[in-house]
């Protein structure tokens, strides 16, 4: 299913993170960063790991590793939250699900309302006893 703005927004707000991995540590981490050092195992290329969850602290470090001209790479990944799993189901969009749950819920209110309207009426319950009466012989 298509993702609207909505969904896009909150995926960015509340989902996703920036993962940051560097040799050196950055000249200027902001405030909001988790900064990790990695382990040293034989393969691994990078030393540093740098969490941002929000757009703006990840730019500023990256921004720092860029005019340091430090070799770095980036990775946007989902949080590791309860919430992530209703905010951002795989494949699914969070506004439409809940668009046509009120959907739903104003069709079984406006149907319900209905019966209960006809149930009421004396003319139809009489109509419809008689039916009843009829049917069973």
């Amino acid at each position: 299913m298509q993702l609207t703005r909505f969904d896009r927004w909150l995926r960015e707000k509340f989902v996703h993170e920036t993962h940051i991995y560097s040799l050196r540590p950055p000249e200027f981490i902001p405030t909001g960063i988790q900064a990790e050092d990695l382990p040293e195992k034989p393969g691994t290329r990078f030393r540093h790991r740098y969490v941002a969850r929000d757009t703006k602290s990840a730019m500023a470090v990256i921004d720092s590793l860029k005019e340091h001209n430090q070799m770095f790479t980036t990775r946007v990944v989902d949080r590791k939250a309860w919430y992530v799993r209703y905010l951002a189901p795989e494949g699914k969009s969070v506004t439409w699900w809940c668009a046509w749950l009120v959907l739903f819920i104003i069709g079984a209110f406006t149907v319900g309302t209905a019966l209960r309207s006809l149930w009421l009426n004396p003319t139809f319950r009489e109509n419809f006893d008689d039916a009843i009466r009829v049917l069973q012989g």
